[in-house]
């Protein structure tokens, strides 16, 4: 594979990850709400299920796959429609991409915070790192 087939490739895994996280809050919350006899109109607002659901940790992390993979997603497409990919891209995207599969893991299963917190903070890192690298490049190209 070639460099810009894996960012596809690193972007194609971070969604797949999204979509199965997705798939295991419908699991989860459709259980949980048969079960307990919940209506799903009596959930409607994310204040109602926050007081009325017991477990939240799919749905915290589906959101959470919305914020900042959001300025991974970007980065990316920027990358490959200027056709401007450092040799280290790649690698950083994947670094990444890795990161969030932690972190989902984590909160989805037991959720220490401060285990999540951790490899948040890494991740956060590795992309403010991939934006600034890409940036410094591009303009000095």
């Amino acid at each position: 594979m070639g460099p810009q087939q894996h960012l596809v490739a690193a972007c194609a895994a971070l969604a797949t990850l999204t979509f199965a996280v997705g798939l295991r809050m419908l699991v989860v919350r459709v259980t949980e709400m048969r079960a307990r006899r919940i209506h799903p109109q009596t959930v409607a607002l994310s204040v109602e299920r926050a007081k009325r659901l017991d477990d939240s940790r799919a749905s915290d992390n589906y959101n959470h796959l919305f914020e900042l993979p959001v300025l991974f997603y970007v980065l990316c497409a920027v990358a490959l429609a200027t056709a401007h990919l450092p040799a280290w891209l790649p690698a950083a995207a994947w670094l990444f991409v890795g990161l969030r599969i932690v972190h989902s893991a984590i909160q989805c299963s037991y959720n220490r915070v401060m285990h999540r917190f951790a490899v948040f903070l890494a991740g956060f890192g590795v992309l403010a790192a991939m934006w600034a690298g890409y940036a410094l490049s591009y303009l000095a190209a």
